[in-house]
């Protein structure tokens, strides 16, 4: 019962995540075996949008850790275990909540050693600088483990980059690149643990350096940053754009597009003021810009499809059931019109 609604409500993100970007690049899904264990590691630009957009393109059922605190509502904690995820608690969160990492530590050991799949993020937490995080030693910790008690269960890391046209706009364009498999096997001394896990953590962070965007956060960061985003730099075109920031090559500057669907914003605006209303008022309390388009999704990809029904209702009561299920497919086709020609632009502009 638990696998059907893992996969229903996959379905369910995957179509939101369709209407919601205008357009998501994937690579590298031929490195991702169909059997066996795989630990699963990403950079984290974005909130819990992250492992959505991960998870609905991987074609295995895919359990994940995330920030303990949104589990904090029971009746929200208990839709997210049945997505599999599995909250992680760190120092903030308490330190006598600390404990409760060992149980979550020991069912990812289970989950490894019944070979099923498993994504962490290993920087620790979100930002939405376009650079690869040094990378804390927690993953290692729960390979390690398996790899002690369950020593003939081979284990595969696959890196995973994930890169944002624009963190907090909509729409915006997505690129998810799958790196090469990592047999952690052959990388674990049990005679030398420092040094284990310092190579695992190189390998991982160089191909998540190659697999994302990554400018080398130093004193020329801001500087390659504005400059980037001054050419109007498609940033999910991954290798381009580190060519040309590892390289020094010259990116040609793009023209800034015109956007043509102002029109159609509007109207869009008009047929779903009220849902677009709550909205407003939920994206006042946003503190993190990280968590914009964790809360736009989450809120819109249930409200605007939610008062479509009770409007072609209403539609279907004066002038029958044809008038209103023509009206509620072409409220979802203009959302997708816009979404698809609108366009993107860097954050800087």
């Amino acid at each position: 019962m638990e696998t059907l609604v893992y996969y229903f409500f996959k379905a369910f993100v995957k179509s939101g995540l369709f209407f919601y970007t205008k357009k998501i690049k994937v690579s590298g899904n031929e490195n991702i075996p169909k059997k066996g264990a795989i630990l699963f590691t990403a950079n984290h630009p974005n909130g819990l949008v992250d492992p959505l957009f991960i998870a609905t393109h991987i074609k295995r059922k895919t359990h994940f850790l995330v920030r303990a605190s949104v589990f904090n509502n029971p009746i929200i904690a208990k839709f997210f275990n049945l997505l599999g995820m599995m909250p992680v608690y760190r120092i903030r969160d308490g330190i006598q909540q600390l404990s409760k990492n060992e149980e979550i530590f020991n069912k990812c050991q289970n989950l490894l050693k019944n070979n099923k799949a498993l994504l962490i993020f290993p920087e620790g937490t979100h930002s939405k600088a376009r650079t690869v995080r040094p990378l804390s030693k927690g993953f290692t910790r729960i390979l390690f483990r398996t790899l002690d008690e369950y020593p003939n269960t081979d284990v595969l890391i696959i890196p995973i980059g994930i890169t944002y046209q624009n963190v907090s706009s909509y729409p915006s364009k997505v690129s998810i690149h799958f790196g090469s498999p990592i047999l952690a096997n052959n990388f674990y001394n049990q005679q030398d643990i420092n040094q284990s896990v310092k190579t695992l953590k190189e390998l991982v962070s160089k191909q998540l350096k190659e697999l994302s965007v990554h400018i080398p956060f130093n004193e020329e960061y801001e500087e390659t940053l504005t400059f980037l985003n001054k050419k109007q730099t498609d940033f999910t075109d991954v290798n381009t754009v580190n060519a040309a920031i590892n390289n020094r090559l010259t990116i040609t500057e793009k023209k800034r597009s015109k956007n043509y669907t102002l029109s159609l914003f509007y109207l869009i605006i008009l047929n779903s003021i009220i849902p677009f209303t709550i909205w407003k008022l939920v994206s006042k309390k946003i503190n993190e810009i990280e968590f914009i388009d964790t809360f736009r999704f989450g809120l819109n990809v249930i409200l605007f499809p939610f008062f479509y029904c009770i409007q072609s209702l209403i539609v279907s009561s004066f002038w029958g059931w044809k008038f209103g299920l023509a009206y509620f497919f072409s409220s979802l086709f203009l959302i997708l019109l816009y979404t698809k020609l609108s366009p993107t632009h860097p954050p800087s502009e």
